[in-house]
């Protein structure tokens, strides 16, 4: 943000820029762009959904009424609209609303997150072969294809309403998701992730190690963690991988402090979503004991790097559009940046966790 500079250490000072950012998510309007649009906050689709969980979160932190009344009155609205079709996408927002279930104890808002969960775990998103969820969308089921979007956008929820329901079934099986999607998009050279797996051609597609798909990962584990109480084993071997990324991603972050949108290609430009994400992630993994503390510095510094791309208004700057599995190294550096509510939403994260640093 113009005039903040590396000394920020007041939380009057952050929290002044976390305004802004909440601003500026809400105040995003949507552009034109065929059926599907993931700009505005208007819309019930996983880019939405990723800000409102940000929202929530700043919401339980900050105690601010205004907030809660702003996502209870967006999903009233896009009810009363009519909701989409269900999909691994559309199925992001549902997070949300089953933690605004706990705070209002409304029982419609239960049984839409009933009606959505057993959707994904019991037959309605198509599965892969060792029954991992296939990345499906409005635009297409991607048949027996492995995403990493998928964790963040379905599995959390899948995780957070075994826990409401007490149903251990629902818990597993986001244990199982996290398993599977792990096996098969993990790079083992570097501990990072590949954007996608296709069983149907047994390949990582062009074998790119995305940012913001990393992000995903890196920032929807030290959430989910906090959401499922997992099997020391199991949480054991989730830490383990977040901690070689974080070995790997600590190597490759750029003398200002972002990351590349394609991780290991300097020729590709920085990203900002990507960059929060990974800040928010490593910051929280510190503060919780998943990380080691030497970990915080590269926290901080990809803060103060997304800070400088803050406008005045509060928009976040130097984010990614909307990005499907390409087939070259090539397509996603030629992605368009525009901001974005998941850019506002990684940036928010970000932010809110700082105030615990500083």
């Amino acid at each position: 943000m113009d005039g903040m500079t590396a000394s920020i250490v007041q939380r009057t000072e952050l929290e002044a820029v976390i305004g802004k950012i909440i601003e500026g998510m809400i105040g995003l309007e949507a552009e034109s762009e065929g059926k599907i649009n993931i700009i505005s906050m208007n819309h019930w689709d996983w880019s939405q959904g990723v800000g409102l969980f940000s929202l929530y979160l700043y919401y339980k932190d900050s105690g601010d009424q205004d907030i809660l009344d702003y996502l209870i009155q967006w999903f009233d609205n896009r009810i009363e609209e009519g909701l989409p079709s269900k999909n691994i996408n559309t199925m992001c927002p549902m997070l949300t609303l089953s933690y605004l279930y706990e705070e209002t104890g409304r029982q419609d808002y239960l049984e839409l997150c009933q009606e959505w969960v057993n959707y994904a775990v019991n037959g309605g998103i198509p599965r892969t072969p060792e029954m991992g969820m296939a990345h499906a969308t409005i635009s297409g089921p991607n048949k027996d294809q492995l995403w990493d979007d998928t964790l963040y956008m379905t599995v959390l929820f899948v995780g957070r309403m075994g826990r409401i329901l007490n149903n251990e079934n629902y818990c597993q099986e986001s244990i199982r998701q996290f398993l599977v999607h792990l096996k098969y998009l993990t790079d083992t050279s570097t501990g990072l992730f590949f954007h996608g797996w296709s069983f149907e051609g047994n390949h990582n597609y062009a074998r790119v190690l995305w940012g913001r798909g990393n992000a995903w990962y890196t920032a929807g584990l030290v959430d989910y963690l906090d959401m499922v109480p997992l099997p020391q084993g199991v949480s054991d071997f989730l830490i383990s991988s977040l901690e070689r990324q974080v070995q790997t991603l600590e190597k490759l972050q750029a003398a200002d402090g972002m990351w590349h949108t394609v991780l290991d290609d300097p020729a590709s430009y920085v990203e900002t979503s990507a960059t929060s994400g990974f800040a928010y992630g490593i910051l929280k993994a510190v503060r919780q004991g998943y990380l080691d503390a030497k970990y915080k510095e590269t926290g901080i510094k990809a803060l103060q790097a997304v800070l400088s791309r803050i406008d005045a208004d509060g928009t976040v700057q130097g984010v990614s559009y909307g990005t499907v599995v390409g087939k070259t190294a090539e397509y996603y550096k030629q992605i368009k940046i525009c901001p974005m509510p998941y850019g506002q939403s990684m940036a928010l994260l970000m932010m809110v966790e700082s105030l615990k640093h500083v």
